[in-house]
């Protein structure tokens, strides 16, 4: 593994993964305690539009699918917040918008000639060093918001009519939390693409809760399991010569099927 540290390809990549793993496993243990993964799907397939919407108007694309992203993932939470009953509904149209939106802006791209599966499956490979510097933003802002917001998202997150009853904002810590996820998933989309970042947001969550008592050690736990997947991927990957994100996923579920063969953490 230390000889093709030498490439700066694979340094770009080391870090993308590095700081995607750190947002997955504090995003994703919000996501996964709080029943969101669907929610989290449908923000992670609609931000498929921003990635259209970039490249029909010819601008970076991490920072107009960021903007794209959290404006549909604020539509997504100021709408399930008004028709719980119907949130799976709600869901569902706008994950297929998105997609379709961006498929559509793609194919009035003039001179359209994008690698589609780079943004499906991930290109963590080829993640320019600007992406890094965006990426670290990203990551600072939302491990940020998670530290001062932190005891709200915990009573939340675990009875929310206590949390309300205490004067808790809930309704506020729910919206920033699909925001959240929103910039979360375009950080991802380089590392395993949109198809399989709700894996990479959701398994290790899962694995870690299996085996903490707390929010904060799930956190912890979750992001040295993203870690590992990720590097290990990594170099899977570069070995065989197969997709980055695909063999990344891949350790994960892996990992996971392996984990509950082992009883679960009890008392």
């Amino acid at each position: 593994m230390m000889d093709i540290l030498g490439f700066e390809f694979m340094q770009n990549a080391l870090i993308a993964g590095l700081l995607a793993s750190l947002i997955c496993g504090v995003i994703g243990s919000l996501v996964v305690v709080n029943r969101m993964v669907f929610i989290s799907g449908g923000i992670a397939h609609a931000s498929y539009g921003g990635v259209g919407l970039a490249f029909m108007l010819g601008l970076p694309v991490l920072p107009v699918t960021a903007a794209f992203t959290v404006c549909m993932a604020m539509i997504m939470a100021l709408v399930t917040l008004r028709a719980r009953e119907r949130v799976d509904t709600v869901i569902g149209v706008i994950w297929a918008s998105g997609m379709a939106l961006g498929i559509i802006l793609l194919d009035l791209t003039p001179g359209y000639n994008v690698d589609l599966m780079s943004y499906l499956f991930g290109s963590i490979l080829a993640v320019p060093r600007q992406d890094l510097w965006l990426m670290a933003g990203l990551a600072f802002v939302v491990f940020g918001l998670v530290l001062f917001f932190y005891r709200g998202f915990l009573v939340m997150s675990f009875d929310e009519e206590f949390a309300r009853s205490r004067g808790v904002p809930v309704d506020f810590l729910y919206c920033l939390l699909i925001v959240m996820v929103g910039l979360c998933v375009v950080m991802i989309i380089r590392v395993v693409g949109l198809i399989l970042v709700i894996a990479l947001l959701t398994i290790p969550p899962f694995m870690a809760e299996r085996r903490t008592r707390s929010l904060s050690l799930m956190m912890l736990l979750a992001t040295v399991l993203s870690v590992f997947f990720t590097v290990t991927g990594l170099w899977l990957s570069y070995s065989l010569d197969i997709t980055s994100g695909a063999a990344i996923i891949a350790i994960a579920a892996v990992s996971f099927f392996m984990s509950l063969l082992i009883p679960q953490k009890t008392g």
